[in-house]
């Protein structure tokens, strides 16, 4: 099973009702194929910063989830199909914590980069 974290923005004019009936409709087919849905974190609602569809606002809920991936792209469909959702986004998250290393010697090994007449290196 791979993490995932999947942001869904609704309209932000629908009632409560339709929104816990859109996130539950997601959970349910998330379950339903096997995965694991962790955290839903509810931002609420947010002034966009352009307009997205002719609206200002968006109704922003983070979903934590661990799945495989035909389940993720199960969900992905079927929240592009949902009216309701404005946008949404399924981000695959590390499995653990890339770093990132340098061809750059440090400390005593290294040498300050020859620079010509014209101040370009």
């Amino acid at each position: 099973m791979r993490h995932y974290e999947v942001m869904v923005i609704l309209d932000a004019g629908l009632e409560e009702d339709a929104i816990r009936s859109v996130l539950d409709r997601a959970t349910q087919l998330l379950t339903t194929h096997g995965a694991t849905v962790g955290k839903v974190d509810r931002w609420g609602k947010r002034r966009f910063a352009y307009e997205v569809s002719h609206r200002s606002e968006g109704y922003y809920v983070l979903v934590d989830v661990m799945a495989e991936p035909p389940a993720m792209a199960e969900v992905d469909r079927m929240l592009g199909l949902a009216d309701e959702v404005i946008r949404h986004k399924v981000i695959r998250l590390p499995d653990k914590a890339v770093t990132v290393r340098s061809n750059r010697p440090t400390g005593q090994d290294a040498e300050p980069a020859a620079v010509s007449e014209n101040g370009a290196s």
